[in-house]
Parts: C-alpha cells; sequence; structure tokens
C-alpha cells in the first residue's frame, strides 16, 4: 500500500527537508518516526526539497507502507516520535505509481514581510521584518512575472534544472495588517527562485528600485543585476496540486489564518 502523508513543519529547527547524515533534516526525522512505526525501515520521497529555515503548512510525501496500519494509525504514531516542530496533517491511500514530485502540476508558495514599528520576538524566524513596504508598487511589479518566461534573472547559481524556463500561474502582493504577502503559484520553480524573485520585490517596495525594474530583470536574463536572495524565514510551501488525486487542500500559515480575511486561499 502507498501512502501519501500532509506534513507542516518549522524550517527553522532543521538543515532543509533532504536527508543528510549529519545534520538534522525533516526527511530523517519523518523517516525515524515511520519506520518505528512499521518496525521496519521506511524511505519517503517529497513534492519538493525545501531549504534550510524554509517552512511549509503543505508539504507532500509519500512511502510504500510495510506493513498494514490505520491511516490513523500513521498520523498519531509519527506525531508521536517527531519534534513538535514537524508535524503530519493527514494521510490518505494513493495508487503505487503516485509520485509526489513528478505528478505535481503546481506548487504554491507564500513569502511574509512584516513591517511594522513594533517589531515582535515571537514572530522570529517566521518573518523577514522590514521598513515600510509599498505594497502596491510590489503587487504592479510581481504582475510582470506571469506566464512562461526564461526566469534566468531569479535563479541560483546552484540550479541542476535542465530549462530556465517556468509558468507562474498566478502571483499577487498583499497586506494583512503588518504582513506584506507574496503569493505565487508555478508549475515549478527553479533553485531559490522565490526567494530572488522576494528579494527584488523587496526593493521595490523599500523605493529604491520601480515596479519596471522587474521586466527588465526578466529581459536582462543576469542573476547579477538582480537583488540578493532574501531571507529563507519568511517563505512557506503552501500547497502543491495534483491531477485527479483528491487530496486535502493546502493552507496559509497560521498567522495568517489567525487574522481570516483570507477566503482567496
Amino acid at each position: 500500500m502507498r501512502i501519501a502523508l500532509g506534513i507542516e513543519y518549522d524550517g527553522g529547527a532543521f538543515n532543509g527537508f533532504q536527508y543528510q547524515s549529519h545534520a538534522p533534516s525533516v526527511q530523517g526525522a519523518l523517516q525515524d518516526a515511520l519506520s518505528q512505526v512499521a518496525a521496519a525501515p521506511v524511505k519517503l520521497t517529497a513534492a519538493g526539497r525545501t531549504d534550510s529555515g524554509v517552512h511549509a503548512t503543505y508539504q507532500v510525501v509519500a512511502f510504500d507502507a510495510p506493513v498494514d496500519r490505520p491511516l490513523d494509525a500513521w498520523i498519531r504514531g509519527t506525531n508521536a516520535l517527531t519534534p513538535d516542530s514537524v508535524a503530519v496533517l493527514w494521510a490518505v491511500e494513493v495508487p503505487h505509481e503516485f509520485h509526489p514530485r513528478f505528478q505535481a502540476t503546481a506548487r504554491r508558495y507564500m513569502y511574509l514581510f512584516y513591517d511594522l514599528e513594533e517589531v515582535s520576538p515571537l514572530l522570529a524566524g517566521r518573518v523577514t521584518f522590514s521598513r515600510q513596504l509599498r505594497d502596491e508598487k510590489m503587487h504592479r511589479a510581481a504582475r510582470c512575472l506571469l506566464g512562461e518566461q526564461d526566469f534566468s534573472a531569479f535563479r541560483a547559481a546552484g540550479c541542476q534544472s535542465k530549462t530556465p524556463m517556468r509558468a507562474v500561474q498566478q502571483v499577487s502582493v498583499s497586506r494583512a495588517g503588518g504582513f506584506v504577502l507574496i503569493d505565487i503559484t508555478a508549475n515549478a520553480f527553479l533553485l531559490h527562485m522565490v526567494r530572488n524573485i522576494a528579494g527584488s520585490l523587496w526593493e521595490i517596495g523599500l523605493a529604491r528600485r520601480e515596479p519596471n525594474w522587474i521586466q527588465e530583470l526578466l529581459s536582462g536574463r543576469d542573476r547579477s543585476k538582480a537583488a540578493p536572495t532574501a531571507p529563507p524565514d519568511g517563505l512557506y510551501l503552501v500547497d502543491v496540486r495534483y491531477p485527479g488525486q483528491a487530496l486535502p487542500a493546502g493552507r496559509p500559515p497560521a498567522i495568517l489564518r489567525a487574522l481570516g480575511g483570507l477566503e482567496r486561499f
């Protein structure tokens, strides 16, 4: 039986998602817990490999269960054995050929800035702190990212993708109280693509650049001309979409859910 799990985690507690023998990882914590529940080795695959410090409210993983267990047992058993910084939200039986990475048709990320003067230490590691941002200008600039384009200007040097072409299906920048939210969906993302986009939109929000700068960067295809990579703290993987799979819906970060007014999600 092949099982898909929905996972939420605080990326600040791990050295990225991917298993590493020398450092804590989300994959390592999950595999250790699942193996104890199964009383047999378990290896999993994931929708994507988030970097150190990057969070997820909707990471999708899958594994072949070596023993028969109720779906609820995989949830409760794994949660009892993982650190508080990672949790299984749901479990669904899926076809044996299901692959959470290769069958995904879209991924959605949110990047959170917090720009109120009253900086809260309770938000440290979960948002990127900033001076007051001009979110309307950021939104106008972000609209240039829509469609299938060459995203070389926002591609990290270590990216191993065969092509810089990606199709951004939806993007917006909006404000919810003291939070400024970049919300972006694409068929796939290049290495550090969202954080590199966030870094350049940040410059526009701080009035250091004009909104048309994003189009200039896209046309120039030169990573060195764009802004530095934004910190990982504010980045969340919030949804992964699959054709023909009845998986639970994604969700925004808890600090935004608490504010309400996110019906568009």
